[in-house]
């Protein structure tokens, strides 16, 4: 409850910071939420409201370029951190894809589901395609800003960007392939990974993935936007504290009977490096 409300209040907070935005940020907004309510429409006709998870990356692919379409840039700059949100989230799509589709509504959504029987239909939209909706539209706040042509070149803080994206980049998607390849063998049924980069990390995806968003923030920061520190911040806290590590430790510690031992030799998020 404490989170949910600390969470509740820095979205308020951020949303106050960002009113006085131009007008390409809030007909973002209309284009993020224009595309979850259609997608809203097709989780209740297949009553898995689980496939918002596909789009999550994708949204800031579409934000991305649309962004950069309103503002007419047509410079290497830009280009450049539109490709590095494109090759994330359609690989974090394709990705979610193979794994989710065709296995049924995520546990989380299920649970959700029973608790507010026949009143789910709009409580779905609300809870869940309303909420990610503004979430992903405020932390994409970051790539308006980065894209905005203070500069037509690189600079020395978007090549900074650019070598955090790249680290990024590997530890999510090596993580999420070797986390893949070790489910397929039928010998590791029951087993945790506990080699390769999940030696290093109890969660390399999700690291991977917040570093990403480190790597965004330089190209608001080349552009003197340091305030927009909240959007990686925020992407961390989620993946850290709601949504990624916090909650699928949950899950691990009562499933499976190696975590104690691989939590206390392997740290949750930071890598270790030595």
């Amino acid at each position: 409850m404490k989170t949910r409300l600390f969470l509740l209040a820095l979205l308020g907070g951020i949303l106050v910071f960002l009113s006085t935005q131009p007008y390409p940020f809030w007909e973002g907004f209309g284009v993020i939420m224009a595309c979850l309510t259609a997608l809203w429409v097709v989780s209740l006709a297949i009553k898995d409201a689980s496939i918002i998870d596909i789009f999550w990356g994708l949204g800031f692919v579409i934000v991305a370029w649309f962004y950069r379409y309103r503002m007419g840039l047509s410079d290497t700059r830009s280009l450049v951190l539109c490709a590095m949100v494109s090759a994330w989230g359609l690989r974090l799509g394709l990705h979610l894809a193979i794994r989710n589709l065709g296995h049924g509504e995520d546990y989380r959504y299920q649970v959700w589901r029973k608790e507010h029987g026949k009143n789910w239909w709009w409580v779905s939209y609300l809870r869940v395609f309303l909420l990610q909706g503004v979430i992903l539209w405020i932390v994409s706040s970051a790539l308006l800003v980065g894209l905005t042509p203070a500069h037509g070149q690189l600079q020395w803080l978007d090549w900074v960007g650019v070598a955090l994206w790249g680290v990024g980049f590997y530890f999510e998607a090596v993580g999420d392939w070797q986390l893949t390849q070790f489910k397929k063998n039928p010998n590791n049924k029951g087993q945790l990974l506990q080699t390769g980069l999940w030696a290093l990390t109890r969660h390399p995806n999700y690291f991977g993935d917040a570093l990403l968003w480190w790597g965004y923030f330089c190209f608001a920061c080349a552009n003197g936007a340091f305030a927009y520190v909240f959007s990686p911040v925020l992407m961390t806290f989620l993946l850290m504290k709601v949504s990624g590590v916090a909650l699928l430790e949950q899950t691990l510690s009562k499933t499976k009977p190696q975590f104690d031992a691989y939590q206390k030799r392997v740290p949750a998020f930071f890598p270790r490096l030595f």
